[in-house]
């Protein structure tokens, strides 16, 4: 473990447990046409339920978070960067998806992890979906075995890199047909937009100051 990294994990756990920025940090990172933060908002949307999983681990260069990109076949999502995680099963609580999915995504054995606690759900239109984001931390970052079908590739980022306004970066993108002018995170060669990008704002936002 990098010693700078010594308490980060409980300092996050005690501030996932307070008052969440939520909505209002998630929008930085929102697309133009969805800055509104009532449309981040679960509160009143009919939608169905999914939940992913952050996981930080420590390095020599400071703390990092996983990321994985979707392969280009997929109907939904298709190249995109992505936490791990998916649609919530019946009968499972939505941080056992998170688990399942990840366990599933990358070979991730639970028991390599601690969870700290949840960010802010966040609604998407264009999916219907209400995805619910936890945080855990390993000490050391498991071994992965992706699933093809699944993931095409995985990467770590430095979560102080996020938190740079440097890797913020606009591009273009296309979500149905239409193309818009997004905000991105760049981080190790790939941009990082949508549902994720507006995630990861938050928990940059939580960890502001704490984060080696």
């Amino acid at each position: 473990m990098s010693p700078a990294a010594g308490g980060f994990d409980e300092l996050l756990r005690e501030r996932l447990a307070a008052a969440l920025p939520g909505t209002t940090v998630q929008v930085d990172m929102a697309p133009v046409y969805r800055r509104d933060p009532s449309m981040a908002r679960i509160e009143g949307k009919t939608c169905r339920e999914a939940a992913v999983l952050a996981v930080l681990h420590p390095s020599a260069d400071g703390v990092r978070i996983l990321l994985i990109e979707r392969p280009s076949h997929l109907h939904h999502h298709a190249g995109q960067v992505a936490f791990p995680g998916g649609r919530r099963e019946a009968g499972e609580s939505l941080l056992e998806t998170a688990l399942r999915e990840t366990e599933e995504e990358l070979g991730l054995d639970r028991s390599t992890i601690r969870v700290l606690g949840g960010l802010t759900p966040l609604f998407i239109p264009p999916s219907g979906y209400c995805v619910y984001p936890f945080v855990a931390w390993a000490d050391v970052l498991p071994d992965l075995r992706p699933e093809p079908g699944e993931v095409a590739d995985w990467f770590t980022a430095r979560l102080a890199e996020l938190a740079d306004p440097a890797c913020r970066q606009e591009v273009e993108r296309s979500v149905r047909g239409q193309t818009f002018t997004v905000p991105a995170f760049h981080v190790e060669g790939r941009h990082v937009w949508g549902a994720t990008a507006m995630m990861l704002s938050e928990l940059v936002a939580v960890a502001a100051g704490i984060a080696p």
